[in-house]
């Protein structure tokens, strides 16, 4: 057995998912990328005397009935001298349904499975339903390779072996994010979006701040959800999970969930025994923000 301290990240999820994408930012931040591996060679590849010791590794249902052996393998690797991290990757249906036909490549499965993308899509869901659970999961439906970039890179700066939390934005009227543990909806506080001047900024913008602390309902809520989140956070760690996405929505994803996700980032960013980080899945990135 290696002796060496080896960063391995797996990286696993549906097919149409961004997979490629997040294989490929991993490869530009130094890890040695291996695509469509067995999950039954994993061990195999870590013996080889390997120049590079950051290595990320791509498995999911093209490589067949070994993706089944993939929990076993995590179980066996987190018994070595490891810094292993698990991500896994999820869409909406419609949202690899449209990017199948954008490509006009074939689902893996749709050789074994008859009905159409979406029924590959349902089987495939099945199959990966096991391995999600062990892993820090991200929902790229509505996400563009940039952004979804950006998450790869605040996400391998967290710290091992410490429980990361994700406080992520959303706007209900894209629906909820399939990788929230919790959500809650804020949409109760007054909507910056009906004040012209504020309409097209965003909660991280000084005046929208404003707008927003001045609302003392924006602070009872602040205060009540992250009592929830700190009362609760030692039983999911207690339950063995690494991770734990709260989403926060309001309507558009813009103003109120992007207010409440930066003032919970901050107070829990404060803490020292977890790891947090900030997505805001319906930002617009091109409106520019201040303070």
């Amino acid at each position: 057995m290696t002796t060496r301290t080896i960063k391995l990240v797996l990286v696993s999820g549906l097919s149409g998912s961004g997979k490629s994408v997040a294989l490929k930012a991993l490869e530009d931040a130094g890890y040695f990328a291996v695509d469509n591996l067995p999950a039954g060679m994993v061990e195999t590849l870590l013996e080889e005397d390997l120049r590079d010791e950051k290595i990320a590794i791509a498995i999911d249902v093209r490589a067949g009935d070994s993706i089944h052996t993939l929990p076993n393998v995590v179980a066996r690797l987190r018994e070595r001298e490891l810094d292993l991290r698990l991500l896994f990757l999820e869409a909406s249906d419609e949202d690899i349904a449209r990017r199948f036909a954008e490509t006009r490549r074939p689902h893996p499965l749709a050789e074994r499975i008859t009905g159409g993308v979406h029924a590959c899509i349902a089987a495939e869901r099945r199959l990966l339903g096991e391995i999600s659970e062990l892993a820090h999961r991200m929902d790229t439906s509505g996400v563009n390779a940039n952004r979804l970039r950006g998450w790869i890179k605040d996400w391998l700066g967290l710290a091992r072996n410490r429980l990361s939390l994700t406080f992520q934005s959303f706007g209900f009227k894209h629906g909820i994010p399939m990788d929230a543990d919790t959500v809650f909806d804020v949409r109760v506080l007054p909507n910056p979006y009906y004040d012209p001047k504020l309409r097209p900024l965003t909660g991280r913008d000084a005046d929208v701040k404003a707008f927003l602390a001045a609302e003392p309902a924006a602070g009872e809520l602040i205060t009540d959800i992250g009592a929830f989140v700190r009362r609760w956070l030692p039983a999911y760690a207690k339950d063995n999970r690494t991770a734990l996405t709260i989403a926060i929505g309001c309507t558009g994803g813009q103003h109120r969930s992007v207010y409440v996700v930066e003032a919970l980032a901050a107070e829990f960013g404060a803490a020292s025994d977890h790891s947090v980080l900030i997505r805001h899945r319906d930002l617009h990135e091109a409106v520019p923000t201040r303070g």
